[in-house]
């Protein structure tokens, strides 16, 4: 994939307004579509970093229901709730809209007057079930049953839980109305809309087989074996009171489907979000159509489907929109060693977590175990130690000793002699190939790497303080242990930078004792593996205004103690 793009568009999955984020949502689509912005900004190149809330279909319609509220009151109070989650765990989209929002209507509307004047939309009949005691069609989540391929009891009308089946549902047995509970429910005949997959999949496949070698092995693969003979013709209405009306007379009472119209919420956000900022841009013609931009959705495992088939299918048909560069879907992360439930009670409460181990401390963890090319799982026993023993002791711990010693032993500031030198040296040299290699890893989105790469970086600064031992050093020569304290700083500076992607607020907090002279700018240079531009920024020495803290915690034993119990518990 070329990296010569100057401007990238970057989606992370909508999250659907029907519950919390917890942390296999934030691993599988969100953390590392924000370390991938946060790195195309460094490097100095224009990013849209696009989102929103997901605010249709059956299962918000049952939950609203359950709840006693209207449908627009609780997609709004989840949209509020992911918006702070989101927020609190440092992922900075440009934009974060709601599907039931107006201007979002609007832009589907044009997609599927688009479609449907090219022939890719059209009717069929077909069997759905009815419940006779409230009377309400029982598409998908409305109805539930025996699994017809794995005998399970609650299956639902869309998939099985069970075995992942996708569901007829008029074949479920012995089933029952999730409405109102009866199973008084009687088979008829429905009419309709497809979208006409089949028709389109020639072209469809001269796009995708492009994408060889390029998208990740999990995901290229996968979508070949489901589309090299045909696509498969979707229906895209539901007999429904909660959606975005068909826009076609005689269909009252039909909504557009929810996996139609969220995928479009990208493109509606993007044009919001301009619109919202003033900006003279054209969403389509200056991103969404532009063959220069660099279109990259961040997704789980479970929305593949959606966001390398029929989403790229219907850009590209409609013509509305370019279809996507890459879909770097990541696996699942499961908890403990299984899945995160909030009925059974396994489950992390994510603001409660932030506000007990804070940011710095979950996403280090969090992105060290990203499940890019397999599942993985979070495990508090192995957070604590991986914050302790590597981003406390490793980083936090070299740091707060480097600095509180300089700023002890020199509180009117460093001259600029102890700085010389450095630029140039072998420590120099290896740090600018360090940084090299952790953007060429984020280049690759390939993030767990290149979190590693710093955390190697890190230790090689810790190292190099600590094999000088500069409060030995000062007894015998204070020029000299000096030196090893600016060089050191300019370990911790660059440190900064290189963490700048990863973990904002540390990266914000390290920065923080140079931020008069270094500006912008120099970040960039310095993100670059540029550092010949140190010499120019401590021409005049230094001094360390801020008093120096403690900036990574550890997590104590009765911390996961608690935590573990909590689990044991309610699961």
């Amino acid at each position: 994939m070329s990296q010569q793009a100057k401007k990238y568009l970057i989606t992370s999955a909508l999250p659907y307004a029907n519950g919390p984020i917890h942390f296999g949502h934030l691993a599988g689509a969100y953390l590392s579509a924000d370390v991938y912005n946060r790195h195309q900004r460094m490097k100095g190149n224009e990013t849209l970093f696009i989102c929103g809330s997901d605010e249709h279909g059956v299962a918000i319609m049952l939950n609203a229901k359950k709840a006693g509220e209207d449908y627009q009151s609780y997609v709004n109070k989840w949209h509020e709730e992911h918006k702070e989650v989101l927020s609190r765990y440092g992922v900075e989209f440009d934009f974060f809209g709601q599907t039931s929002a107006q201007y979002h209507e609007e832009e589907v509307v044009q997609w599927f007057h688009e479609l449907n004047e090219k022939g890719l939309i059209g009717t069929k009949d077909g069997q759905q079930l009815f419940c006779n005691d409230c009377e309400n069609h029982l598409p998908d989540r409305f109805v539930e049953g025996g699994c017809y391929e794995c005998g399970y009891e609650n299956a639902r009308g869309d998939e099985c839980p069970n075995c992942g089946e996708l569901i007829d549902s008029v074949k479920l047995k012995d089933p029952v109305c999730k409405i109102c509970g009866s199973q008084n429910i009687k088979e008829v005949t429905v009419t309709q809309y497809y979208l006409l997959l089949s028709k389109f999949h020639g072209e469809f496949r001269k796009w995708f087989e492009q994408k060889k070698g390029d998208w990740r092995k999990t995901v290229w693969p996968y979508v070949d074996s489901l589309t090299k003979e045909s696509l498969h013709d979707r229906a895209i209405t539901r007999d429904l009171d909660w959606g975005i009306d068909v826009p076609l007379p005689g269909t009252e009472g039909k909504k557009l489907y929810v996996w139609f119209d969220a995928p479009i919420g990208y493109v509606s956000n993007t044009k919001e979000a301009l619109k919202q900022k003033g900006s003279q841009e054209d969403y389509r013609k200056d991103w969404w159509q532009n063959e220069d931009v660099e279109l990259v959705n961040f997704i789980g495992k479970d929305n593949i489907i959606f966001h390398t088939i029929i989403f790229p299918a219907m850009s590209l048909a409609s013509g509305m929109a370019k279809a996507c560069n890459d879909v770097p879907a990541n696996q699942f992360l499961n908890l403990e060693g299984k899945q995160f439930s909030k009925s059974t009670g396994h489950y992390v409460d994510s603001l409660g977590a932030m506000d007990e181990f804070g940011q710095n401390a979950l996403r280090y963890y969090l992105l060290s175990i990203l499940p890019e090319s397999t599942d993985s799982s979070f495990s508090w026993e192995q957070f604590q130690a991986k914050v302790n023993n590597e981003l406390a002791n490793n980083i936090g711990n070299f740091l707060n000793r480097c600095l509180k010693f300089t700023q002890k032993n020199w509180p009117e500031g460093m001259p600029a002699s102890y700085y010389q030198g450095f630029v140039g040296s072998e420590e120099a040299t290896s740090i600018s190939e360090d940084i090299q290699k952790i953007n060429d890893y984020l280049d690759q989105k390939q993030f767990k790497k290149g979190m590693e790469q710093v955390m190697s970086l890190g230790q090689k600064a810790n190292n190099y303080f600590s094999d000088r031992a500069p409060w030995a050093l000062i007894k015998e020569d204070k020029d000299k242990a000096g030196t090893v304290l600016a060089h050191s700083a300019l370990y911790a500076l660059c440190l900064g930078v290189a963490l700048r992607p990863f973990l904002p607020e540390l990266s914000s907090s390290i920065l923080g004792h140079f931020e008069k002279r270094v500006t912008p700018e120099a970040e960039r240079s310095i993100y670059k593996g540029e550092l010949d531009i140190l010499d120019e920024l401590f021409k005049d020495g230094h001094k360390l205004e801020e008093k120096v803290e403690a900036l990574v915690p550890k997590i104590t034993d009765d911390q996961i103690k608690a935590r573990l119990e909590e689990l044991s518990n309610l699961g």
